[in-house]
């Protein structure tokens, strides 16, 4: 087995040199000397003990990452560009799918604990997060994306959901639609909420009562947004436009549509939440409030990344979506689907 002294006599230099090349530190090395001793790795073929290292400075180098539901695009995109920004930073992702289970999200938090992760990015689901005090007790630092929880020893990421669900649903009201119906996601969760919220104010500003309007809540999913519009559109006195929560249960949405006989927008204007890249390939093509995913990702990992090694924590950020403008809502729908901001 080649080993570090190896390394260290191959390159003409100590075996603490080599291990400040390895670690990227705490010392700094000469170009020349760091290129000796990757030359050497490289010709020896040498791997550093990953276990060792991770007993020697109590870091493994991983982060776990718990999602609701990687099926669901949105969440499968924002897990994606985690991984890429941690892969940048010199970080393993592990990934846990709660599967929209409670039971299943405290087991994967709880096995990610065990296995000694530097840190957890959580988008809980809804449910009553029994995690939460084993997280609290094992010090690990850890960011929530997407959700508020109240009490929970972590750092917020979040988004602006009752203001982007606002402007959505003003919007609508710009294009002169003054009948705007509610497709939701699931009760009591903070996106849901916030985005019924967004949706209620800006009618209200707009002289319109929120109490009148036809409201369905279900899951965040192409099947429930098909079921939740085909009870909306098949009513007397059905809306002619829908905010919907998700760009996944707007996709059902234009189904049922279809079905109904209702076009899109003539019939029913429609405009979603998310952003998400297939929200660019519905005919026609879906006006979204965008998540800056890309963002999202980012700073979800320098967040954690920044805590890693320090106690500190409780920040709370909060970003914005931004209006993407296609033809379900009445726009011209641009060919092929290309984004218009």
């Amino acid at each position: 087995m080649v080993t570090r002294r190896d390394v260290a006599r191959l390159a003409g230099t100590s075996d603490a040199v080599v291990s400040y090349v390895l670690n990227n530190g705490p010392r700094n090395v000469a170009p020349h000397t760091r290129e000796r001793v990757l030359r050497a790795i490289d010709e020896l073929g040498y791997r550093p003990n990953v276990v060792a290292r991770s007993l020697r400075t109590s870091r493994t180098h991983t982060i776990g990452l718990v999602v609701p539901d990687n099926a669901n695009p949105f969440f499968a995109e924002l897990a994606r560009e985690i991984e890429d920004v941690a892969f940048e930073h010199g970080l393993t992702l592990l990934l846990g799918n709660a599967m929209d289970d409670d039971d299943r999200e405290a087991a994967y938090v709880r096995t990610l604990i065990d296995r000694q992760v530097d840190g957890l990015i959580l988008i809980p689901a809804h449910g009553p997060h029994a995690w939460r005090s084993q997280l609290a007790a094992s010090k690990v630092p850890c960011i929530v994306l997407d959700r508020e929880l109240d009490e929970t020893p972590a750092s917020h990421l979040l988004l602006d959901n009752e203001g982007g669900a606002y402007e959505a649903t003003g919007h609508l009201l710009a294009h002169g639609q003054r009948r705007i119906g509610c497709v939701a996601g699931p009760k009591n969760i903070h996106p849901t909420v916030d985005r019924v919220a967004g949706w209620s104010r800006a009618l209200t500003e707009a002289g319109l009562d929120p109490a009148s309007m036809p409201l369905v809540h279900g899951p965040f999913g192409r099947r429930h947004g098909y079921l939740g519009g085909h009870q909306l559109l098949s009513q007397e006195g059905r809306p002619t436009a829908l905010f919907v929560t998700s760009d996944e249960q707007a996709i059902g949405v234009i189904r049922a549509a279809a079905e109904l006989g209702l076009s899109v927008p003539g019939d029913v204007a429609l405009c979603s939440f998310d952003g998400i890249a297939a929200s660019s390939y519905t005919v026609p093509a879906l006006t979204t409030m965008r998540q800056p995913i890309e963002v999202l990702g980012r700073r979800a990992v320098e967040l954690l990344a920044a805590q890693i090694g320090d106690a500190s924590g409780g920040e709370r950020v909060v970003l914005s979506a931004t209006l993407i403008r296609r033809g379900s809502c009445g726009c011209p729908d641009p060919v092929g689907g290309v984004d218009d901001a």
